[in-house]
């Protein structure tokens, strides 16, 4: 693999942004992502994680993708994993230059492994039309 200057340092200083049923790192990876409970989120420079809710937008009637966009760019997310991402959610994540990584399943702690072993790869569109419960 060939590295650019700056931009290994780059993929090992990321926060990491996983679906999830539970604040728990054991907890399930949420299939949705505009609609998940929540999301744990990994810095993986520190190893710090913490647990960011996501009630807000769990029932919203529409929206819930696009505010959760903005509410992970807020909180300087690089990465997403998840299950399934809709076309808006999609959209506002790679305005932010966030890589999405949907198919993601099992549990969170799983994911983020998957993610640092480099078996995930980012996708280029969303997987599930908007609305998607």
């Amino acid at each position: 693999m060939v590295v650019m200057d700056g931009e290994e340092d780059k993929e090992r200083n990321m926060k990491v942004a996983i679906t999830a049923e539970t604040g728990s790192w054991d907890a399930q990876v949420d299939p949705r992502f505009g609609r998940a409970k929540c999301f744990v989120v990994k810095d993986n420079e520190t190893g710090d994680w913490r647990s960011i809710p996501n009630e807000t937008n769990l029932h919203a009637v529409q929206g819930a993708g696009i505010q959760t966009a903005q509410n992970l760019v807020q909180s300087g997310v690089d990465a997403v994993l998840t299950g399934n991402v809709g076309p808006k959610a999609f959209a506002a994540l790679q305005a932010a230059e966030i890589k999405v990584y949907i198919g993601v399943s099992g549990t969170v702690r799983e994911a983020f492994e998957q993610f640092e072993a480099g078996s995930l790869s980012p996708t280029e569109d969303a997987n599930v039309e908007g609305h998607w419960m």
